[in-house]
């Protein structure tokens, strides 16, 4: 419970951090034995839209119109006979793939609109764990783990990644880009800044960043700081 209306949470022009003590569930269509928390959409100005999927047992969430995304943050559900558990991914082209829980569970959800390359076929879907996915660096720093979840294929309009902080380490600059971020913090925590606003985040955490958003983020504490990151990608800027 919090008192005297305080919160982290924190709604400008370029950006919006929200803090578990904010979260709002709602069921959205599609959607059996299971709520949503949305964190970003049009709503927002956002050209995807972002939820946290709250399972039920034997909860479902039925095929999107768009393309999606989904990530376990924890429990088990399956999707087109594959069980994916904690840290599993899949990557779903439109009206492909119900969602079902074989236990209570928690998973990271995009949905967005497909922006067609003429001549590239899109994805068929794909499905992953993150512990198999290989390591990349930020140039040549070693305390940032970098696993890039969605393949560097033009087939794919944007990608997903889970960056791990080395208690200490920090972006090596500060980053305004025309991408826009979708983020959860996984594990950990840290300082970000955002605009010219610097704010304590903390496991549970997610943070919507609009296009030229200036950004960066340094871990703090005794554990690493881990987060689960949206961009859109190889595609003309709209």
């Amino acid at each position: 419970m919090q008192h005297l209306g305080f919160t982290r949470s924190v709604r400008r022009a370029d950006h919006l951090l929200q803090t578990p003590d904010t979260f709002i569930r709602a069921p959205l269509p599609g959607m059996q034995r299971a709520t949503a928390i949305v964190h970003a959409g049009p709503a927002i100005g956002a050209a995807f839209t972002q939820y946290t999927a709250e399972f039920e047992a034997a909860g479902t969430l039925a095929p999107a119109s768009l393309q999606r995304f989904i990530y376990v943050i924890d429990g088990s559900v399956r999707v087109d006979g594959r069980t994916l558990g904690t840290g599993d991914f899949a990557y779903l082209p439109p009206g492909v793939g119900v969602i079902e829980a074989t236990q209570p569970a928690r998973a990271a959800v995009i949905e967005k609109p497909y922006q067609a390359l003429t001549d590239v076929a899109p994805s068929e879907g794909l499905v992953g764990r993150e512990q198999d996915v290989a390591i990349s660096l930020i140039g040549d720093e070693p305390t940032i783990e970098v696993k890039s979840l969605i393949p560097d294929e033009a087939a794919f309009d944007f990608r997903m990644s889970v960056l791990t902080y080395q208690p200490g380490a920090a972006l090596p600059q500060v980053e305004i880009h025309v991408m826009e971020h979708g983020l959860i913090m996984l594990a950990g925590g840290g300082i970000y800044r955002l605009g010219h606003h610097w704010y304590p985040v903390q496991a549970g955490d997610f943070i919507y960043m609009a296009p030229f958003c200036p950004q960066w983020f340094g871990a703090l504490g005794k554990e690493p700081a881990r987060y689960l990151l949206y961009k859109d990608w190889a595609r003309h800027p709209q």
